[in-house]
């Protein structure tokens, strides 16, 4: 979009927050770059650089403005709502992948060369993985200085820095600020120990009823509860564990993060909000789903649904699987048995989290003739986790959506329900479809669309590439817990 200089003119002339994340702009006389919302006056149309990412401004020299802080703006739409090599790249950046194994290991999950990678997000982003990387470390690091009283030196670390001096360096460069000053500036409030306080942006409207609705319904007793009015849950996370709390505010979602390493902040809000799917364009999703009769009164009525997604792509593949033509009641009793016996025990002296689920590795040593399952169900569960641990299926950030889906349908056990829900939570396609759902179909003929599968499918051709948006419409109108925010 930062090509489009018209367009991107009046969304600043506008102060358009839709467009916040989309770009960046950047302002010749004063040397800073800023979201389109950006409350101050805007600068003259030739004193306006625009660019489609932080680190593009800041490799350009430009630093961050304390007025609107482009840095904290939501994430591109773009990297959700694509499986190209450039997306699945930034995802990968964001679940902090160039922090922990270099550009190298960046390339090598998405399988193209060091060099291919850099060219491409060069080309269409403007700076390399090691640039991105850089500046979400500098976001990181100014969570960690507002918000916490840690010591610089574990600032430092905790953000990915390599020294105290790079730290510092990048710090003043892209804020303008000294670690310090940047310190003395934010809000002081009361802060428990070892928690972390802060806000998740997204772009409105957002309804939160199915999406926390969802979450909290099919929660997992031990893994996930509805608590003191936010949904909870635990975390496995690259260098420890951690405990999320998520509840919903007019403009923001509040977040309380608990970690074992600090070293995970960037990677739990990153899967934060993949969760809850705050990096959505709203108004684009709604605005072609309105165009349809049928559906335009549900999207009236509760503007902005998103789709409840995933922190951990593999743990919900188990759950799709223990979820099969059972009631989630049933499905939520299966997976506490299988994290009573092969969780990784937590502490939680807030509520009544106790464990991590289960991860790949230690539901290899399951005994198949204990689960209390249909036997073609065992074995569904079962080739499913070998074929995670072998490597054979990969469902990770770096996903190809439909060589995941192809590789789901040769398992058995997998037909076009589970690849298919699989694909809309866990993969984050967002025009996976589920026609032969029953809800679905109900809801279909109660609205006086075509109730089979064929038809209904060739009827939501309109909708791509939001039918899964479409789903969430569709299922809440069924009088279901999934649909309502607990009390």
């Amino acid at each position: 979009m930062h090509t489009d200089t018209e367009r991107c003119l009046r969304a600043v002339r506008s102060k358009d927050a839709r467009f916040d994340g989309w770009f960046f702009t950047a302002v010749l006389t004063t040397g800073i770059y800023c979201r389109p919302s950006c409350p101050v006056v805007p600068p003259k149309p030739e004193n306006m650089r625009f660019h489609p990412s932080a680190a593009a401004c800041q490799q350009a020299g430009f630093r961050a403005c304390k007025r609107c802080r482009p840095d904290t703006s939501p994430g591109s739409p773009e990297w959700n709502q694509r499986a190209d090599l450039v997306a699945r790249a930034m995802r990968l950046i964001a679940d902090g992948v160039v922090d922990r194994e270099g550009v190298p290991g960046l390339a090598d999950r998405l399988g193209y060369s060091a060099r291919q990678v850099e060219r491409q997000l060069r080309a269409e982003l403007g700076a390399g993985p090691l640039a991105l990387a850089r500046s979400q470390r500098a976001q990181t690091a100014r969570l960690l200085i507002e918000t916490t009283t840690l010591p610089m030196a574990e600032v430092a670390f905790a953000a990915g820095f390599a020294s105290i001096r790079t730290f510092n360096d990048t710090v003043r460069e892209v804020f303008a600020l000294s670690p310090s000053a940047l310190r003395a500036r934010a809000p002081r409030s009361a802060a428990t120990p070892g928690v972390i306080s802060l806000r998740l942006p997204f772009r409105a409207p957002l309804t939160p009823d199915n999406l926390f609705g969802h979450l909290a319904a099919t929660a997992v007793p031990g893994v996930e509860e509805w608590h003191a009015g936010a949904y909870r849950r635990t975390l496995r996370l690259p260098y420890g564990h951690g405990l999320a709390a998520l509840s919903p505010a007019p403009d923001h979602i509040a977040c309380r993060l608990t970690l074992t390493d600090q070293r995970d902040l960037t990677v739990a809000i990153s899967r934060c909000r993949r969760l809850l799917d705050l990096d959505a364009d709203p108004v684009a999703v709604d605005e072609q789903l309105r165009a349809d009769p049928a559906l335009a009164p549900l999207v009236d009525k509760a503007p902005g649904r998103r789709v409840p997604r995933t922190v951990d792509e593999a743990e919900f593949a188990v759950r799709a699987v223990l979820g099969q033509q059972v009631s989630t009641a049933a499905a939520r009793t299966h997976a506490a048995r299988l994290v009573t016996a092969y969780g990784e025990p937590v502490e939680d002296t807030e509520g009544g989290l106790s464990h991590l689920f289960p991860d790949p590795e230690a539901l290899a040593a399951l005994d198949p003739e204990a689960l209390a399952l249909p036997r073609s169900r065992r074995r569904t569960l079962t080739t499913l986790v070998a074929a995670l641990t072998s490597g054979g299926l990969r469902l990770g950030a770096e996903s190809d959506w439909d060589e995941a889906r192809a590789r789901l349908g040769e398992l058995p056990g997998f037909g076009p329900w589970t690849v298919e829900v699989i694909a809309m939570r866990a993969l984050g396609d967002p025009d996976a479809f589920l026609p032969g759902d029953l809800g679905i179909r109900r809801a279909a003929r109660e609205l006086g669309l075509p109730s089979t599968p064929a038809a209904l499918t060739a009827r939501a051709a309109a909708w791509r590439p939001w039918r899964a948006y479409a789903v969430q419409y569709l299922w809440a109108t069924d009088d279901h817990p999934i649909n309502e925010l607990p009390a």
